[in-house]
């Protein structure tokens, strides 16, 4: 059974639907979890706009992936497990591509995560995080879906 459970969360709901599902497992278990946020400070690195200071909009985007983390760190806890918790950067990579290499890197034997189920147009333009995990895997990956998303 899954010794390693691998869990990539933001703050959203349907996030937070997987981090629970996640949790239930592990209890049942008894897996190691191991939390990650990743932030794409890409986006924010380009010295062009003069208005900006893009280190310190990167040091908010940091803080505010650290708050999120932290916040799901407590949710676990109170669930009796324990957990590690990691920030990850994305440099203008594929974020899936970086929590598909930190999973790998640690060991992971399940991923749960939560997938946002774009559609259309909007999933075409913007694509799937979930998707792009899915596609880039080596092992089973647990999606779970908001119904309240529809």
């Amino acid at each position: 059974m899954y010794q390693r459970i691998y869990i990539p969360v933001d703050d959203s709901t349907t996030s937070a639907l997987a981090l629970a599902e996640a949790c239930k497992l592990a209890k049942e278990v008894g897996a190691a979890v191991r939390l990650v946020h990743v932030v794409d400070l890409a986006q924010f690195g380009w010295g062009g706009a003069e208005f900006l200071d893009a280190a310190e909009l990167q040091g908010a985007i940091k803080q505010a992936g650290e708050q999120v983390l932290a916040a799901c760190h407590a949710k676990v806890l109170a669930q009796g497990l324990t957990a590690e918790s990691h920030i990850l950067e994305s440099w203008g990579d594929r974020i899936a591509s970086v929590i598909v290499e930190d999973a790998n890197s640690w060991g992971a034997d399940l991923m749960v995560m939560g997938t946002h189920g774009l559609g259309g147009l909007l999933h075409l333009l913007m694509g799937s995080v979930a998707e792009g995990v899915l596609k880039q895997a080596d092992v089973p990956v647990l999606l779970v879906r908001n119904p309240g998303e529809d």
